[in-house]
């Protein structure tokens, strides 16, 4: 080939490999026990490819990972990580939470709860299971297990190396839920700060009462939300306290504690009906009240309106006997003078007391107005 041909043919193409699908995740968190045992032992990082080895080498092992969008991100994470393809889209068809056991495999799916004012915002928290690894997927913004993360060696440190895989399985397990309870719970409190305001609104004669009605409304969609979430999490709870599945512990001491998170959650959903019914009957008190001042403003302008029917009346009947007698038909002079003011004195004195007679007897005129 001559220079000018080599100039002149283009350079054949490099064929490129496919790039692989990753997650659009956070950096992700790692704890583990070694198999050689010691202490745990941590590790980061953004890709699931990237535990691989860390996890071979150890005995038992929790990966949390943060993602932007847990629909798409989790099921990528999970099979890169060993779990059956239709795990993740099984749990994620469910409402609020799932449990579901494939003997080898668990998958379980809790709310978390963030509430803004009277938004309860609910992302699910995915937690697989395998022989020696929990997997946690949740959104970005769900912070609650981030901040576990920081205290995971230390609770892994307190897991005797000689107990079985189930039973540290089920140890690091209720650990996790426990947390998320314990953070779903933090944010009645927010409904409560929400409600008191609402009964402020209530007390306040210049408040809107427009946008009081939408607010008791949002204040009750609100508590039924959280229940919702409350209910849904117990149902989990009671699948994985009789310990029916192969992976999770068979020890009455361990499944004991998953017996106290239900009561626990059962204690939470009893104190949220509470101060429902705390809020409910506060607002129903706020609301009579407010009716009782529109029954107050009633009676006065009833009051008033009667008086102005009896004033009324006095100034027509005289100004009617003034306007016939003035006419030319009569040709009243001076002299008329004296009868003529006695009768316009005495109608005027006549017709405001018929009136007021007759308005009293009909009831519309109140005795008393407070």
């Amino acid at each position: 080939m001559t220079e000018e041909e080599a100039r002149i043919t283009p350079a054949p193409e490099e064929k490129k490999e496919p790039a692989s699908v990753q997650p659009d995740a956070r950096r992700a968190f790692c704890v583990a026990l070694p198999v050689t045992g010691g202490k745990p032992l941590k590790m980061t990082g953004d890709n699931p490819h990237d535990f691989i080895q860390f996890l071979s080498e150890s005995s038992i092992s929790w990966l949390n990972f943060p993602v932007k969008d847990i629909k798409k991100d989790a099921d990528i994470i999970a099979a890169s990580l060993g779990f059956s393809s239709t795990l993740v889209p099984t749990l994620l068809s469910s409402y609020l939470s799932a449990y579901e056991d494939r003997d080898t495999e668990l998958g379980v799916m809790l709310p978390a709860v963030n509430v803004k004012k009277f938004d309860v915002l609910i992302s699910p928290i995915l937690i697989l299971i395998r022989k020696d690894l929990i997997l946690t997927i949740h959104d970005e913004n769900v912070n609650r297990l981030i901040r576990l993360s920081r205290y995971a060696d230390a609770f892994m440190r307190k897991i005797k190396p000689t107990l079985a895989t189930p039973d540290k399985l089920t140890i690091i397990l209720t650990r996790i839920i426990d947390e998320n309870i314990n953070r779903n719970f933090d944010h009645l409190r927010e409904i409560e700060s929400q409600g008191d305001e609402l009964t402020r609104m209530l007390v306040d004669p210049l408040a809107p009462r427009a946008s009081i009605a939408p607010e008791i409304h949002n204040m009750k969609h609100a508590l039924i939300s959280y229940l919702d979430t409350l209910w849904a999490t117990l149902d989990v709870v009671n699948s994985l306290r009789h310990g029916d599945a192969e992976i999770i512990t068979d020890s009455p001491k361990l499944l004991a504690r998953v017996g106290i998170l239900s009561d626990d959650v059962n204690r939470h959903i009893a104190l949220s009906e509470h101060m429902s019914e705390v809020l409910a009957s506060g607002l129903e008190v706020m609301q009579s009240i407010y009716n009782n001042q529109l029954q107050i403003l009633n009676n006065r302008l009833a009051l008033v309106v009667a008086w102005l029917t009896i004033l009324g009346t006095a100034v027509l009947v005289p100004n009617t006997l003034a306007t016939i007698l003035g006419s030319s038909a009569f040709e009243l002079g001076p002299d008329d003078r004296l009868w003529y003011l006695t009768l316009l004195f005495a109608s005027t004195v006549i017709s405001t007391w018929a009136a007021y007679w007759w308005i009293k007897k009909k009831g519309l005129l109140p005795f008393k107005v407070d």
